[in-house]
């Protein structure tokens, strides 16, 4: 209950006098320990090589990218969000890269972990960078299979987890996976490995980006992924879609994008009080770098945006700024 008093007795402003009494008070304080950087790593390639869409993000060969990881821990961000870029001749109709004992992204794995072993690392679940359709899941009489594929995922789990990943996140939409998983991997003894659901990913428009990056734009054509990701019109449906993969076995629940569904990150921390995170998709990112180039916005947006991700509820936040972000807070 607010204690309602008269001015001038009551002067908010004497609290914004300086930075230091701003700061003194602040109700949210982003750190580096909120943040989480994604990373694009590319099969059968040295070096690294720009993303038009996606300013100053990068795809890395392994070398490289262990290069990279170094830079983004001297930074001090500590997890890492790994994606893979696969070669288009070894995409199938089925992902079929992705089930295949000690493929490209489970060295990649073994690899990171090796040289960097207290990194958090967190490994994607999903088809789409794997199939020649660009979906992520499996096509059967035109439509994505949501029984078939959760076979699938179940095997790329366990490779992954297999791999040292720390955390496994299905960022498919594919309903019952989570149980699934969950059961598969207590039952070949991953009982550490964490659960990272994308339970509340909506059918948005702010991935073109990334498809760009993982090269599944040009397959995925027109095609939509409404029948599996969320409208999003709906709210009281991710509350349902989380509370269902809590009962499942999440660990940690996922909402993407995240500027434009403030309002479901706190519904969602404010009804489970569970681990939330939140994906400031490459959408999100891409804009907000543009704008800031052309000078239409200050440099500052960013660490705006991510304060009001942090301040919606989200316990972290996946951007592809996390690096720079976290050199800048240190700085300051």
């Amino acid at each position: 209950m607010f204690i309602q008093r008269k001015f001038p007795n009551t002067r908010l402003r004497r609290l914004r006098r300086n930075n230091n009494l701003i700061n003194l008070v602040s109700e949210t304080n982003l750190t580096k320990d909120d943040l989480i950087q994604p990373i694009f790593v590319k099969e059968n390639f040295d070096g690294e090589e720009e993303i038009e869409s996606m300013p100053n993000i990068y795809r890395y060969g392994i070398n490289q990218a262990l290069n990279e990881i170094e830079d983004i821990i001297k930074s001090g961000i500590n997890s890492l969000a790994i994606f893979p870029v696969i070669d288009s001749e070894n995409k199938d109709h089925k992902g079929s890269q992705a089930t295949k004992t000690n493929n490209f992204i489970s060295k990649s794995i073994k690899e990171i972990k090796r040289q960097f072993p207290d990194l958090v690392l967190i490994a994607d679940v999903a088809l789409d960078p794997y199939t020649d359709h660009g979906h992520d899941g499996i096509i059967v009489n035109g439509d994505v299979d949501n029984d078939e594929t959760n076979k699938i995922l179940i095997e790329q789990s366990l490779i992954l987890a297999d791999a040292g990943a720390d955390i496994i996140a299905p960022s498919d939409m594919m309903d019952g996976r989570i149980g699934l998983i969950r059961e598969a991997l207590e039952s070949q003894n991953f009982k550490n490995t964490i659960l990272l659901s994308y339970a509340a990913k909506f059918s948005s428009k702010f991935y073109g980006p990334f498809r760009d990056a993982v090269g599944s734009s040009s397959n995925l054509g027109e095609s939509s992924k409404s029948s599996y990701q969320m409208s999003l019109k709906n709210k009281q449906e991710a509350l349902h879609e989380v509370a269902l993969d809590i009962n499942e076995g999440a660990d940690i629940v996922m909402v993407k994008p995240a500027m434009p569904y403030l309002d479901i990150i706190h519904s969602i921390k404010d009804s489970f009080q569970i681990p939330t995170f939140a994906y400031q998709v490459s959408g999100e990112y891409s804009m907000l770098k543009l704008s800031i180039s052309k000078g239409w916005l200050d440099s500052g947006v960013m660490l705006e945006s991510l304060i009001g991700i942090k301040r919606a509820g989200a316990d972290a936040i996946l951007t592809y700024a996390a690096k720079e972000i976290s050199k800048e807070i240190q700085n300051k």
